[in-house]
């Protein structure tokens, strides 16, 4: 396995990291590598009909007709 050293990380990164860790009771190394995977693990890709399928319906389409626009009066 592959090691990665990062230097300069600033204190409260490193100590929020910990915490991270402690809370999900690992090691500040395995939350370390956990971040990585689930930052740089490919996701699939949601088709843009996926995406409009899964909306709400939120009302019929009479719910969203435009009102008749007839402007206004304007003094010239």
């Amino acid at each position: 396995m592959a090691q990665l050293i990062v230097r300069k990380l600033e204190e409260e990164i490193v100590k929020a990291l910990k915490v991270r860790a402690a809370r999900r009771g690992r090691s500040a190394e395995e939350e370390h590598r956990e971040i990585l995977r689930v930052a740089l693990r490919p996701r699939p890709r949601t088709s843009l009909k996926d995406v409009l399928a899964a909306m709400p319906s939120v009302g019929e389409d009479a719910d969203f007709e435009r009102l008749p626009d007839y402007g206004r009066d304007v003094e010239l």
